[in-house]
């Protein structure tokens, strides 16, 4: 997966919009994006979206969090629908996933937003083996930043500031040492091409694999950017080649440049995503 677009689950209008922009998955919102009093109808019309024939993204539910007292009943609405995949918020050690997943069952893959407390930054380090079910780990920023009591988390020139660059590494960090996808966070201000593609561009270099949205609009950006490009396939196929031609070396030559062992698994994995996004 590379594009995961947020649509508020109450919203039959953006739900059908949102199922056509071309997203890797549609998550049906349950959480911020649904005011309280509108829960139960927002609850009603996932359970409605999922039991009807798809086909095209998967859909996931973003539930409410395990403090809120609304989980049980996101639970209980969505499950007989056969949701795809379930995205935790507030998720603040891997205990969190555990309880979640005693609750929608063994098979069920879960996406954690892991950042968006403070508390759940010291809680990074906790998921790694707890459970097959996580699939990713994702970091926030707006709520993290209504915690702290910021009046952004962005400055002048669009670049994040220091302590949401902090979270979104230690999220990156996380993800990866619990052997999971790490998922950047969503760009708020979806008017803006040019800053969203540069973010967009700045999670691939950094090693995301997928990225959040809140518009259909994004989705094309995210499809894109987090593909791997004619001249990244072109250049990990020679360093495979290289090594293969090699033998057992520990090191290769190409056009002038080493490479190690570190580059030829690092290519390996760049070839699996673009057959899965049917690129070879």
């Amino acid at each position: 997966m590379r594009s995961l677009l947020f649509v508020p689950a109450d919203s039959e209008r953006k739900i059908e919009k949102a199922l056509a922009s071309g997203a890797d998955v549609v998550i049906l919102d349950l959480e911020d994006s649904v005011a309280p009093a509108n829960k139960p109808a927002a609850r009603a019309q996932a359970s409605e979206t999922l039991k009807r024939a798809r086909s095209g993204p998967k859909v996931y539910v973003r539930v409410n969090a395990l403090d809120s007292g609304l989980v049980s009943d996101d639970i209980a609405a969505v499950l007989p629908g056969g949701p795809d995949g379930i995205m935790q918020p507030k998720t603040e050690t891997g205990a969190c996933v555990e309880k979640l997943v005693s609750m929608v069952g063994a098979d069920m893959p879960v996406i954690a937003i892991a950042t968006e407390t403070a508390n759940a930054m010291f809680g990074l380090d906790t998921y790694s083996g707890i459970t097959a079910n996580l699939q990713g780990l994702a970091w926030g920023a707006e709520d993290l930043s209504n915690e702290l009591g910021a009046q952004v988390n962005r400055g002048n020139d669009g670049h994040l500031t220091d302590p949401y660059r902090l979270a979104r590494s230690m999220c990156l960090l996380g993800a990866r040492a619990a052997g999971v996808e790490p998922v950047d966070t969503v760009y708020v201000d979806f008017r803006n091409q040019d800053g969203f593609e540069r973010d967009c561009m700045d999670g691939v270099r950094d090693g995301f694999t997928c990225k959040m949205a809140i518009h259909p609009a994004q989705v094309e950006a995210i499809n894109r950017i987090f593909t791997p490009s004619p001249d990244q396939v072109a250049q990990a196929r020679s360093i495979v080649a290289a090594f293969a031609e090699a033998g057992d070396a520990g090191v290769v030559g190409i056009d002038g440049k080493m490479f190690d062992i570190p580059h030829l698994n690092r290519s390996r994995k760049l070839l699996a995503r673009a057959e899965a996004y049917g690129v070879l």
